[in-house]
């Protein structure tokens, strides 16, 4: 059973609408009468990966260097969320449109299974306003979730809303060396979304012809066929469920 492919894309869609929430975030510096705004970039990746890059040129030396404000995020792990569960033999069914040639299809899908994706989202900075600036961007929508609306299965028209939760901010202020060498604010915001994880999309055709075959005595280990029915659908390939139109029927009998 397990190793047949396929592919819903539901924890990449996750991820996806997760940094989607953060990709618009901006700060403004004010100097006098000047004003400059700027618009934080965002990319997936360990905080410890940027900390390092800033810790290898701590006095700027180098002609490019880690851009600061930065934020980022990566996935800390998946969890089983069993009180999200629901009974797994539940259906999720479509129909098909017809074509010219093909009749309709019928697709169903089992119940997805419940997962939280945990996040942690850093914010580098190299001052405090900065930082500040960002984080309060943040906070106002989460109290303490933020539901974002994920197409997470669009073949079956699945559409979830799917709540992100904050649950801790933690803030450190990191120096590589002493005082007057360059400095990083880091605020770090731990994120649980409840997502759902999905099976195979199961497709099959409407049944057009029916078998039965009776037989004379079932306790029996190897009982003899007496009769088979069979009946066959005379509708056309773009008949719906509910047309009316007949049937083919034949009975064989079975000589032994």
């Amino acid at each position: 059973m397990l190793g047949e492919h396929f592919y819903n894309e539901s924890l990449r869609k996750v991820v996806v609408g997760f940094g989607a929430l953060f990709n618009n975030i901006s700060i403004v510096r004010q100097a006098g009468t000047k004003t400059q705004s700027m618009k934080v970039p965002l990319a997936y990746g360990p905080k410890q990966k940027f900390i390092a890059r800033l810790e290898q040129d701590p006095n700027i030396t180098q002609q490019i260097a880690t851009t600061l404000p930065r934020i980022g995020f990566e996935i800390q792990g998946f969890s089983y969320a069993p009180e999200r569960k629901l009974n797994r033999i539940i259906k999720q069914k479509k129909v098909s449109k017809e074509t010219d040639k093909k009749m309709k299809q019928m697709s169903t899908q089992y119940t997805p299974v419940p997962y939280n994706v945990n996040f942690e989202l850093f914010i580098m900075t190299k001052n405090s306003d900065d930082g500040i600036q960002i984080v309060e961007q943040i906070l106002p929508y989460f109290q303490p979730e933020y539901t974002v609306t994920i197409k997470e299965v669009p073949d079956m028209d699945i559409v979830r809303d799917v709540p992100i939760v904050l649950n801790n901010i933690s803030y450190e202020d990191n120096y590589a060396g002493d005082f007057q060498e360059r400095r990083a604010i880091i605020y770090s915001l731990d994120f649980t979304a409840k997502a759902y994880v999905y099976g195979p999309v199961i497709t099959s055709e409407p049944i057009t012809k029916v078998q039965m075959d009776t037989y004379a005595n079932l306790p029996e280990t190897s009982p003899t066929r007496v009769q088979r029915y069979t009946a066959t659908a005379t509708s056309p390939p773009s008949a719906d469920g509910d047309d009316n139109f007949g049937f083919n029927e034949t009975t064989s009998e079975w000589v032994g």
